[in-house]
Protein backbone atom coordinates (compact mmCIF):
# COMPACT_ATOMS: atom_id res chain seq x y z
CA UNK A 1 0.00 0.00 0.00
CA UNK A 2 1.43 3.26 -1.13
CA UNK A 3 1.80 6.08 1.79
CA UNK A 4 0.21 9.22 1.38
CA UNK A 5 2.83 12.08 2.73
CA UNK A 6 1.10 15.50 4.41
CA UNK A 7 2.93 17.70 2.15
CA UNK A 8 1.44 16.20 -0.63
CA UNK A 9 -1.69 17.14 0.54
CA UNK A 10 -1.05 20.73 0.40
CA UNK A 11 -0.69 23.01 -2.35
CA UNK A 12 2.26 25.83 -2.68
CA UNK A 13 0.17 28.52 -0.65
CA UNK A 14 -0.69 26.26 1.85
CA UNK A 15 -4.35 25.14 1.32
CA UNK A 16 -5.49 21.91 0.92
CA UNK A 17 -5.58 19.73 -2.11
CA UNK A 18 -8.28 17.59 -1.68
CA UNK A 19 -10.15 16.98 -5.51
CA UNK A 20 -14.00 16.24 -5.68
CA UNK A 21 -13.48 12.72 -6.77
CA UNK A 22 -11.79 11.87 -3.69
CA UNK A 23 -15.08 13.94 -1.60
CA UNK A 24 -17.54 11.85 -4.30
CA UNK A 25 -16.19 8.62 -3.66
CA UNK A 26 -15.92 9.08 0.47
CA UNK A 27 -19.56 10.29 0.72
CA UNK A 28 -20.82 7.35 -1.71
CA UNK A 29 -19.85 5.09 1.27
CA UNK A 30 -22.27 6.85 3.61
CA UNK A 31 -25.79 6.17 2.75
CA UNK A 32 -27.53 8.05 5.06
CA UNK A 33 -25.95 11.27 3.24
CA UNK A 34 -26.67 12.76 0.10
CA UNK A 35 -23.58 15.07 -0.90
CA UNK A 36 -23.56 17.54 -4.10
CA UNK A 37 -21.67 19.95 -5.32
CA UNK A 38 -23.66 22.30 -7.29
CA UNK A 39 -22.15 25.25 -10.38
CA UNK A 40 -23.11 29.08 -9.89
CA UNK A 41 -26.59 28.50 -11.64
CA UNK A 42 -27.64 25.45 -8.79
CA UNK A 43 -26.55 22.66 -11.29
CA UNK A 44 -25.41 19.41 -10.43
CA UNK A 45 -21.41 19.12 -10.54
CA UNK A 46 -20.84 16.33 -8.30
CA UNK A 47 -23.18 13.98 -6.70
CA UNK A 48 -22.89 10.45 -4.33
CA UNK A 49 -24.93 7.17 -5.06
CA UNK A 50 -27.11 8.14 -2.39
CA UNK A 51 -28.99 11.14 -3.72
CA UNK A 52 -29.38 9.54 -7.00
CA UNK A 53 -31.06 6.68 -5.14
CA UNK A 54 -33.84 9.32 -3.20
CA UNK A 55 -34.69 10.77 -6.77
CA UNK A 56 -35.74 7.14 -8.01
CA UNK A 57 -32.71 7.53 -10.49
CA UNK A 58 -30.00 5.01 -11.86
CA UNK A 59 -26.99 6.98 -12.68
CA UNK A 60 -25.39 9.75 -11.42
CA UNK A 61 -25.38 11.23 -14.90
CA UNK A 62 -29.20 11.51 -14.44
CA UNK A 63 -28.69 14.41 -12.34
CA UNK A 64 -25.85 16.17 -13.66
CA UNK A 65 -26.33 19.38 -15.25
CA UNK A 66 -29.97 19.36 -13.44
CA UNK A 67 -31.44 21.61 -10.77
CA UNK A 68 -33.28 20.24 -8.11
CA UNK A 69 -36.41 21.74 -9.35
CA UNK A 70 -35.64 19.87 -13.07
CA UNK A 71 -35.99 16.32 -11.26
CA UNK A 72 -38.10 16.20 -8.52
CA UNK A 73 -41.93 17.93 -9.82
CA UNK A 74 -43.52 20.12 -7.64
CA UNK A 75 -42.53 22.35 -4.53
CA UNK A 76 -40.31 19.51 -3.06
CA UNK A 77 -38.02 20.43 -5.84
CA UNK A 78 -38.11 24.40 -5.98
CA UNK A 79 -37.29 24.35 -2.31
CA UNK A 80 -33.83 23.12 -2.47
CA UNK A 81 -33.15 24.96 -5.88
CA UNK A 82 -34.89 28.19 -3.56
CA UNK A 83 -32.08 27.29 -0.95
CA UNK A 84 -29.41 27.29 -3.52
CA UNK A 85 -30.34 30.53 -5.52
CA UNK A 86 -29.97 32.11 -1.70
CA UNK A 87 -26.91 30.91 -1.10
CA UNK A 88 -25.39 31.56 -4.16
CA UNK A 89 -26.68 35.43 -4.30
CA UNK A 90 -25.81 36.35 -0.32
CA UNK A 91 -22.81 34.12 0.63
CA UNK A 92 -24.38 32.56 3.63
CA UNK A 93 -24.45 29.48 4.25
CA UNK A 94 -27.17 26.73 5.58
CA UNK A 95 -26.01 25.36 8.40
CA UNK A 96 -28.05 22.01 10.03
CA UNK A 97 -31.79 23.18 9.16
CA UNK A 98 -33.99 20.54 9.93
CA UNK A 99 -36.43 20.13 6.93
CA UNK A 100 -38.70 17.17 5.55
CA UNK A 101 -37.44 16.00 2.02
CA UNK A 102 -38.55 13.60 -0.44
CA UNK A 103 -37.69 10.25 -1.36
CA UNK A 104 -39.51 8.48 -4.32
CA UNK A 105 -41.83 7.61 -4.91
CA UNK A 106 -43.31 10.43 -2.18
CA UNK A 107 -41.85 9.04 0.85
CA UNK A 108 -40.83 12.07 2.99
CA UNK A 109 -37.89 11.51 5.49
CA UNK A 110 -36.09 14.00 7.61
CA UNK A 111 -32.73 15.28 7.31
CA UNK A 112 -30.84 18.11 8.93
CA UNK A 113 -28.96 20.20 5.36
CA UNK A 114 -25.93 21.87 5.52
CA UNK A 115 -24.84 24.10 2.30
CA UNK A 116 -21.76 26.09 2.11
CA UNK A 117 -20.88 28.61 -0.55
CA UNK A 118 -17.78 27.87 -2.77
CA UNK A 119 -15.43 31.07 -3.93
CA UNK A 120 -12.43 31.79 -6.37
CA UNK A 121 -9.54 33.20 -5.55
CA UNK A 122 -11.15 36.46 -5.22
CA UNK A 123 -13.67 35.69 -3.39
CA UNK A 124 -16.50 35.43 -6.26
CA UNK A 125 -19.31 32.66 -5.42
CA UNK A 126 -19.13 30.52 -7.35
CA UNK A 127 -20.77 27.29 -6.50
CA UNK A 128 -22.66 25.47 -3.93
CA UNK A 129 -21.02 22.66 -1.87
CA UNK A 130 -23.36 20.16 1.32
CA UNK A 131 -24.84 17.60 2.11
CA UNK A 132 -28.51 16.07 3.69
CA UNK A 133 -28.08 14.12 6.55
CA UNK A 134 -30.89 11.58 7.58
CA UNK A 135 -31.81 11.92 10.80
CA UNK A 136 -30.70 8.65 13.10
CA UNK A 137 -33.82 6.59 13.64
CA UNK A 138 -34.93 6.87 18.01
CA UNK A 139 -33.38 3.87 19.84
CA UNK A 140 -34.79 1.37 21.68
CA UNK A 141 -36.46 2.78 24.97
CA UNK A 142 -34.71 0.68 26.62
CA UNK A 143 -31.82 2.42 25.79
CA UNK A 144 -32.96 5.49 27.17
CA UNK A 145 -32.70 6.60 31.23
CA UNK A 146 -35.95 5.18 32.33
CA UNK A 147 -36.54 8.78 33.78
CA UNK A 148 -36.39 10.16 29.73
CA UNK A 149 -38.20 7.57 27.85
CA UNK A 150 -41.94 7.58 29.59
CA UNK A 151 -41.77 11.53 29.17
CA UNK A 152 -40.54 11.22 25.29
CA UNK A 153 -42.83 9.07 24.58
CA UNK A 154 -45.84 10.63 26.24
CA UNK A 155 -45.01 13.80 24.26
CA UNK A 156 -44.93 11.87 20.95
CA UNK A 157 -48.12 10.39 21.55
CA UNK A 158 -49.81 13.80 22.48
CA UNK A 159 -47.35 16.45 21.05
CA UNK A 160 -50.21 18.93 21.23
CA UNK A 161 -49.68 20.30 24.58
CA UNK A 162 -47.65 23.49 25.99
CA UNK A 163 -43.94 21.91 26.52
CA UNK A 164 -40.47 23.53 25.98
CA UNK A 165 -36.97 21.49 26.48
CA UNK A 166 -36.44 23.06 30.06
CA UNK A 167 -39.98 21.27 30.76
CA UNK A 168 -38.88 17.91 29.32
CA UNK A 169 -36.02 18.21 31.18
CA UNK A 170 -37.41 18.64 34.73
CA UNK A 171 -40.01 16.34 33.59
CA UNK A 172 -37.57 13.75 33.14
CA UNK A 173 -35.55 14.96 36.86
CA UNK A 174 -32.19 15.58 34.47
CA UNK A 175 -30.86 18.82 33.86
CA UNK A 176 -31.20 20.97 30.91
CA UNK A 177 -27.66 20.16 29.90
CA UNK A 178 -27.61 16.38 30.65
CA UNK A 179 -30.94 16.17 28.90
CA UNK A 180 -29.76 18.13 25.27
CA UNK A 181 -26.31 15.89 25.59
CA UNK A 182 -28.70 12.78 25.29
CA UNK A 183 -31.54 13.78 22.99
CA UNK A 184 -28.95 15.02 20.83
CA UNK A 185 -27.15 11.44 21.37
CA UNK A 186 -30.54 9.53 20.79
CA UNK A 187 -32.05 11.24 18.05
CA UNK A 188 -29.05 13.75 16.62
CA UNK A 189 -31.36 16.79 17.30
CA UNK A 190 -31.41 19.22 20.30
CA UNK A 191 -34.69 19.45 22.32
CA UNK A 192 -36.35 22.16 20.43
CA UNK A 193 -35.64 20.26 17.12
CA UNK A 194 -37.05 17.15 18.25
CA UNK A 195 -39.98 19.00 19.60
CA UNK A 196 -40.56 20.84 16.43
CA UNK A 197 -39.78 17.22 14.55
CA UNK A 198 -43.07 15.34 16.28
CA UNK A 199 -45.26 18.36 15.85
CA UNK A 200 -44.02 18.49 12.37
CA UNK A 201 -45.06 14.66 11.87
CA UNK A 202 -47.95 14.82 13.64
CA UNK A 203 -49.36 17.85 11.94
CA UNK A 204 -48.48 16.43 8.20
CA UNK A 205 -49.98 13.05 8.82
CA UNK A 206 -53.55 14.90 10.01
CA UNK A 207 -53.29 17.07 7.26
CA UNK A 208 -53.17 13.59 4.71
CA UNK A 209 -55.50 11.50 6.84
CA UNK A 210 -58.29 13.77 8.02
CA UNK A 211 -60.16 17.06 6.74
CA UNK A 212 -59.72 18.91 9.83
CA UNK A 213 -59.18 22.45 9.31
CA UNK A 214 -55.28 23.78 9.01
CA UNK A 215 -56.16 26.09 12.11
CA UNK A 216 -57.35 23.07 13.66
CA UNK A 217 -54.58 21.01 13.19
CA UNK A 218 -51.99 23.38 14.10
CA UNK A 219 -53.97 24.33 17.40
CA UNK A 220 -54.36 20.51 18.14
CA UNK A 221 -50.46 19.64 17.38
CA UNK A 222 -49.56 22.22 19.56
CA UNK A 223 -48.92 25.63 17.40
CA UNK A 224 -49.99 28.82 19.51
CA UNK A 225 -52.11 30.22 16.04
CA UNK A 226 -52.07 29.53 12.54
CA UNK A 227 -49.20 31.56 11.64
CA UNK A 228 -46.92 30.09 13.98
CA UNK A 229 -48.35 26.61 12.54
CA UNK A 230 -47.35 28.12 9.22
CA UNK A 231 -43.99 29.64 9.78
CA UNK A 232 -42.98 26.37 11.58
CA UNK A 233 -44.35 23.66 8.63
CA UNK A 234 -42.70 26.00 6.31
CA UNK A 235 -39.45 26.33 7.67
CA UNK A 236 -39.54 22.55 8.27
CA UNK A 237 -40.55 20.98 4.86
CA UNK A 238 -40.29 24.20 2.42
CA UNK A 239 -44.16 24.07 1.86
CA UNK A 240 -47.73 25.81 3.92
CA UNK A 241 -49.61 23.14 5.14
CA UNK A 242 -52.06 23.96 2.47
CA UNK A 243 -49.62 23.31 -0.30
CA UNK A 244 -48.50 20.45 1.76
CA UNK A 245 -51.85 18.82 1.65
CA UNK A 246 -52.98 19.81 -2.03
CA UNK A 247 -49.63 18.45 -3.46
CA UNK A 248 -50.15 15.04 -1.89
CA UNK A 249 -53.65 14.97 -2.67
CA UNK A 250 -53.31 15.38 -6.50
CA UNK A 251 -50.40 13.31 -6.66
CA UNK A 252 -47.85 15.89 -8.23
Amino acid sequence: MSTIHAPDLVTADGTLAVGVEILETLFDEAPEIAFFVKDQTGRYLVVNRSLVLRHGLQRKSQLIGNRPSDICPGLFGRVPANQDSRVLKTGRPILNHLEMQLRQPHCPCWCLTTKLPMRNEKGDVTGVIGFSRDLREPVPLDDIPESMAGIIAEFEKNCGQPTSPARLAAASGLSPARFARLTKKIFGLTPSQMITRARITASSRLLLETDDSVANIGLECGFCDHSAFTRAFRSATGLTPTEFRNQESDGS
